[in-house]
């Protein structure tokens, strides 16, 4: 086993409070339709999936017309960027925990299950994009997390081997693909535990059990 050299963040509820964003967008979206989910539904069944994902499950458990995916699915993300526009902001502890990570010379990268463009307007107006060698989308993959594909990816563009990274995660869908990756894991329950102290912490948890 080696030293960590590398952090790998999931975004959404890691990087991002954004969880209510992608639930009230994609409810936006399907109530065009006469349909919604609940919050429960949300947290216990969809969290952390690809929204092609959700619609696919809402078909096969609520008979949502396949025809509709595509609208759907772009209605949700014009959504979805009208909420991170007016709602996104940086935040001090994330901002100081990634500046001082990366002068300490660990490799980021952020690793989500949103599509590309999401990240991008998310991660900027964070103000955190700048810290991160690179970042990987649902788009980016052929298998979405809870498939450990994205993490293996990243590690592999890194030049590293698992056990040389961290990933940060939150949600059962993020951790599956963690663990699956081999990479050692800290898991969050919010935002707010993403800061230095409790990265730190981990790293010297793993590196004094080397």
């Amino acid at each position: 086993m080696s030293k960590i050299k590398a952090i790998l963040f999931d975004m959404d509820g890691v990087l991002i409070d954004a969880k209510d964003w992608h639930y009230e967008a994609l409810n936006q979206a399907l109530s065009l339709f006469g349909m919604e989910i609940s919050r429960y539904d949300h947290l216990v069944t969809y969290d952390g999936l690809p929204t092609k994902k959700k619609l696919e499950m809402l078909t096969l458990e609520r008979g949502l017309p396949r025809a509709l995916h595509h609208f759907i699915n772009d209605m949700k993300q014009e959504f979805t960027f009208q909420l991170g526009y007016a709602k996104c902001k940086p935040t001090f502890n994330h901002q100081y925990a990634l500046s001082n990570l990366k002068a300490r010379g660990y490799r980021m990268a952020a690793c989500s299950n949103s599509i590309r463009k999401t990240m991008e307007v998310l991660l900027e107006r964070a103000a955190i994009i700048e810290y991160f060698d690179f970042y990987i989308s649902n788009e980016d993959v052929k298998e979405s997390k809870p498939h450990p594909e994205m993490y293996i990816t990243a590690i592999n563009r890194l030049d590293l081997r698992p056990d040389e990274c961290l990933i940060l995660e939150d949600n059962e869908n993020g951790i599956k693909a963690a663990k699956a990756s081999g990479a050692h894991l800290l898991v969050v329950n919010d935002v707010n535990d993403v800061n230095l102290e409790n990265i730190s912490n981990r790293i010297k948890e793993i590196e004094e059990n080397l």
